[in-house]
Formats: structure tokens, C-alpha cells, sequence
């Protein structure tokens, strides 16, 4: 049993051509993970057709936004209708070069390949469009029923994009194409999934012309900042959109059953992200990936009207690179548990309650019990359920992490060793 099994109401998935969700969201289902208690369910967005061609914040309790009706995956359907933090990390000589990234293994970009002088949207755009490829997978039966975006990550012909414009596809041993700035279409296969983070590596080693994207640090990014989305936003591939860094460490949640749950410790950006934008690459303006675009806010519940109000959610470019390395290797990843359950229905703000400790467990092993109010992960502050959740998961599993835990009225630090399940 793991910590993300919070007590709250559930989400529901992005679906495809589903009705519209309820106008309050469903009651309790302590059995499976579940978004902050005040945020209404997740909905589905309108359905696309393919075309042819800084120092550590307190993170928010929950946003406040009444007009805020809806939290949404950004994938369509077929059925129907910057820099400037990074810039002092290079100098004016820098080019792209490939060399071996981390844990990734594999041949990738690490040099800026725009350079500070040059910085433009414009610029991005002639240096990531060639790195970026629209999806059209399986979804229900139906070839090309669900589109998406992605990017590549090496000269493999490995691909990141987000499990949901995947999964169907998957699960059916569906066709999964991937289309390039060019048009040309080649046949694509799943390496592994990830739905617990919402990402997912598949491969086109015979794609012609593919080339890798440079992979930035999405914890240089600074409040303000320019970045520009790239992606096929209701199927419209190789588009364009800029905006600013409206926030970081955005604690969001999405999905619709306990197998497609994500917990995204996300970067906020105004710059417009619709459907067909998911698993497209968030990119700072010396033409790095900083994050994957994977989620929109949207006012009213109306389908037919969902779509970008400016408060768009992207996975950092941190969490992307530990997941697609363990996917990479083994075909599946990992993440942390402690084995607890979380109340995610507590809106005080004064910290995550733990409602449960399965026998066994890390949670038990450190001491922890039920009632006890977690208000912080290694000092950085947690708010409330969700809070603690994404927190845990932006470690790994065999982590020590330290928790400030307030027991009987009193505070005291526990060390925890974090377990790990796969997901």
C-alpha cells in the first residue's frame, strides 16, 4: 500500500468523447489516489482530428481561483470534430554537442543550442520544431483516434510524451504513428509507461530526419521568465505558442482511476496549451526542454469549450529524465512510497494528515501514526495532502528524506527510508 492513497474525491480521466462531467465533484473514495479535496474532478476536452500533415518556496495549499472549474489532460481526440536564468551557464560559443546525460545512457543534447545573443522565439522555434513530432495512436478500437505531441530525446530515435496519448493504444497493442515537422509518418512502439508521472518513452528508430532536443534544468527556470510550447494542439502539428513562467512548484493531480492517477510538481506557464499539446516540450529561449506540457486549467464544464485560458501545467524536465532512464533500461520506472494513507479533504493548510500506516511500511518503520500532520519534507513546507504526495515523488525510491511531524500538539523530525513501487 502506498502514500499516494489519499482520502478525497476522485478525478476523472481526459477522456475522449465522454459527457460532461458533474456539476460537483463525486464523494469520497478513500480505495484509490484522488485530486485536492477543493479541486473539482478533471474533464474532458473538446476532440481533435489529425491533421495530415530559486530558493525553496512554501507550496500552495490549493489554488483559489473560483472561475478555476475544471483541471484537464490536454490530449485530443479523433472521434469527433526563458533563458535569461540560463543564460550565465554558457558562453557565446556554445553549440550543441552530444554526450551522455545522467542516468539517461543514451546520446543526447546537453549544450544550449541557441545562444544568449540570439535568443528569440523565432529562434526556438527553427531549433525545436525539427526535435518535435505530433502522435496518433489507437484509442478504443479506432486508428489515429487519439493525437498527441512529443519530442526526441536521442539519436536513438527514443521519444517522451505523455502516457495518457498513449495508454490506449497500449494496453490494445494499437498503432502508434509518429508525424514529423515535415509530414512524413513513421510506425512507433511503446518502450515503457510511466502513469503514476504521466510520461512515456516510445521509439522510432526509422523516422528519418529526427533530431534531438537539449535538455535545460527546469529548477534554473525563474518566475517571469519567456518559454515557448511546441506541440499539435487540436491536431494542428508544428505550432508555436510563447509565454512567461507563471509559477513553480505547482502541485497538481489528474486521471481517473487509481492506474492513471499523476501527481505533477509542475511549472505553470500562460503560454497557450490545448488539446493535441500533450507530451509536446516546454522550452526555455536558449532552446532547451524544461518541461513536458501535460495539463490545462479551464473555466465551466462545457466540452465543447474547454481549451487554453492561459494556466497551463508542465512535468520538469528533472522528473522526465529520471523516469525515461529507469524506462529506458528496465521498460517500466518507479516511484516512492512511504505506505500511508493521506487525508486530501483538509482544507486548513496547516499540513497533510496522515490517516492510516500499513504494518511493515517505511511510514511505520519511522514512527508515524495515524492523526499525525506532516508540514514538511526536508524543509520545504507542505500545506496539505497533495502537497505531501508530490513531494515524496519528486525523490526516488532508497532516499532518506526527512519529515517535520507534529504528534500530540508537539513538532519532531523523522528520518524516512523511501520505499518503491512500480508505476
Amino acid at each position: 500500500m502506498s502514500d499516494e492513497q489519499p482520502d478525497g474525491e476522485p478525478t476523472q480521466p481526459l477522456g475522449w468523447n465522454q459527457p460532461p462531467p458533474p456539476s460537483a465533484p463525486p464523494p469520497a473514495r478513500p480505495d484509490r489516489p484522488a485530486g485536492a479535496s477543493w479541486l473539482p474532478p478533471t474533464s474532458p476536452l473538446p476532440q481533435t482530428s489529425p491533421q495530415p500533415v530559486a530558493p525553496p518556496r512554501a507550496r500552495p495549499s490549493r489554488w483559489t481561483w473560483p472561475a478555476v472549474a475544471l483541471l484537464a489532460l490536454v490530449v485530443g481526440a479523433a472521434s469527433g470534430v526563458g533563458g535569461a536564468a540560463l543564460w550565465n551557464h554558457y558562453d557565446d560559443d556554445s553549440r550543441p554537442s552530444y554526450t551522455t546525460i545522467g542516468a539517461l545512457g543514451s546520446t543526447t543534447v546537453s549544450q544550449a543550442p541557441i545562444k544568449p545573443g540570439d535568443a528569440s522565439v523565432v529562434a526556438v522555434a527553427d531549433a525545436l520544431l525539427p526535435s518535435t513530432v505530433q502522435i496518433q495512436a489507437e484509442y478504443q478500437g479506432k486508428e489515429n483516434g487519439a493525437t498527441g505531441s512529443g519530442f526526441v530525446l536521442d539519436a536513438k530515435g527514443d521519444i517522451v510524451t505523455n502516457n495518457h496519448v498513449v495508454a490506449d493504444a497500449a494496453k490494445d497493442d494499437g498503432p502508434i504513428w509518429v508525424v514529423d515537422t515535415d509530414g512524413r509518418r513513421t510506425k512507433a512502439t511503446v518502450v515503457g509507461r510511466s502513469p503514476v508521472y504521466d510520461l512515456a518513452v516510445i521509439s522510432a528508430p526509422n523516422a528519418k530526419g529526427l533530431k534531438p532536443a537539449s535538455l535545460g534544468a527546469a529548477k534554473a527556470l525563474r518566475v517571469g521568465e519567456q518559454v515557448v510550447a511546441i506541440g499539435s494542439p487540436l491536431g494542428l502539428s508544428s505550432t508555436v505558442t510563447s509565454g512567461i513562467v507563471s509559477a513553480l512548484d505547482r502541485p497538481v493531480t489528474t486521471g481517473d482511476t487509481a492506474d492513471d492517477t499523476s501527481y505533477i510538481n509542475a511549472v505553470q506557464t500562460d503560454a497557450a496549451i490545448n488539446p493535441g499539446n500533450s507530451g509536446g516540450p516546454l522550452v526555455n529561449l536558449l532552446g532547451q526542454v524544461v518541461g513536458v506540457n501535460s495539463a490545462i486549467a479551464t473555466t465551466g464544464g462545457i466540452q465543447d469549450e474547454a481549451g487554453s485560458i492561459g494556466v497551463g501545467f508542465a512535468i520538469p524536465i528533472e522528473q522526465v529524465r529520471t523516469t525515461a532512464a529507469q524506462i529506458l533500461a528496465t521498460g517500466q520506472a518507479r516511484y516512492p512510497v512511504i505506505g500511508a494513507k493521506v487525508q486530501t479533504a483538509d482544507q486548513s493548510g496547516d499540513g497533510a494528515e496522515i490517516s492510516s500506516v500499513d504494518d511493515g511500511t517505511p511510514a511505520a518503520k519511522a514512527g508515524l501514526e495515524k492523526g499525525d500532520i506532516v508540514t514538511s519534507v526536508d524543509g520545504q513546507r507542505v500545506t496539505d495532502g497533495i502537497g505531501l504526495i508530490v513531494a515524496i515523488r519528486t525523490h526516488q525510491p532508497g532516499e532518506k528524506v526527512t519529515f517535520t511531524v507534529n504528534h500530540a500538539g508537539k513538532d519532531h523530525q523523522v528520518r524516512i527510508t523511501l520505499g518503491g513501487q512500480v508505476g
